[in-house]
């Protein structure tokens, strides 16, 4: 039997580039269903308030929202974080021309151009936070220190209470 190959993603490469501290944690992504983040959580056993989804919205310009997976952005704090007067939520058949990822796969490192990042304030309060790998089936598990710095993110209370 063939050994299955290790994934390697854009987002992995500029991780370990930056010397950065990371473990890759594979899951089976065909058995992932409609709310994939909490399966995910489950499948990995990473807790959701340490899993992290990866969002796009759109202001003025496009932006980057990372928060817990059993968690909803707020939409109307993310507008006053940002500046703008209104945020919307980037469409899924826009991801891939926006951001280079697919719906499942976004990761906030690695996107086709750089996106203020605004991640959940929270994240603070872990060692180790997971975000998406770069494609279905592979997280990143990381210091959210390392993931701001890299990311330039600007932690922020963004979720719905």
């Amino acid at each position: 039997m063939a050994k299955k190959k290790s994934i390697v993603t854009n987002a992995m490469r500029i991780v370990a580039a930056e010397k950065i501290p990371f473990e890759a944690v594979e899951y089976e992504a065909e058995s992932v269903g409609e709310h994939f983040g909490v399966a995910i959580s489950e499948m990995t056993g990473i807790p959701c308030d340490m899993c992290y989804k990866t969002l796009v919205a759109k202001g003025k310009d496009y932006m980057v929202i990372c928060i817990p997976v059993d968690r909803e952005v707020d939409l109307k704090k993310i507008a006053e974080v940002s500046k703008n007067k209104k945020v919307e939520m980037l469409p899924t058949k826009e991801l891939l021309g926006i951001t280079g990822y697919i719906r499942g796969g976004v990761s906030p490192i690695g996107m086709k151009k750089k996106y203020q990042t605004y991640i959940e304030e929270t994240c603070k309060n872990h060692e180790k936070i997971a975000i998406s790998g770069g494609v279905c089936g592979l997280s990143l598990l990381m210091s959210p220190n390392d993931l701001i710095s890299l990311t330039k993110a600007i932690p922020c209370e963004i979720v719905k209470e």
